[in-house]
């Protein structure tokens, strides 16, 4: 295993990152290769598999105490999935959880969802290393 997003500290926390696949979508592949890279990494993926809702979601990243939350969507409802996520966080006072995406998503709605509180969204075609590098930077 990779140990980029291992702090030299012995007492530092290991980088957590839930990667979840909201709503209806039933294509996980891509959402499995983002686990599985950032895996390599070094990061500790908990993937919540298919068909997730928002509040399974964020009560799942709270349980695992994890510091971004990667949603992956193919489906065209990332205007509904992100902005929920975005409030339920709001609403239990975790703000400090990033808010991460990926997948099948416009070009010309990507400043929309920025302007909710999503951080980033990683589109087709970006190298997974642009995505891991991401999410050792923010979460370090």
């Amino acid at each position: 295993m990779n140990n980029l997003a291992k702090s030299s500290e012995s007492n530092q926390q290991p980088i957590r990152v839930l990667i979840a696949k909201a709503g209806l979508d039933g294509h996980d592949r891509g959402a499995k290769v983002v686990v599985r890279a950032l895996e390599d990494a070094g990061v500790e993926v908990h993937y919540t598999g298919l068909h997730q809702t928002a509040e399974q979601i964020v009560v799942s990243a709270i349980e695992n105490s994890v510091g971004a939350i990667g949603i992956s969507v193919l489906s065209g409802a990332h205007q509904t999935i992100f902005p929920e996520i975005i409030e339920l966080l709001k609403s239990k006072d975790r703000m400090d959880i990033l808010v991460f995406g990926g997948g099948v998503i416009p070009e010309d709605d990507i400043p929309e969802l920025l302007k909710v509180g999503v951080k980033v969204i990683f589109t087709p075609g970006t190298p997974l290393s642009t995505l891991t590098n991401w999410v050792i930077e923010n979460l370090r």
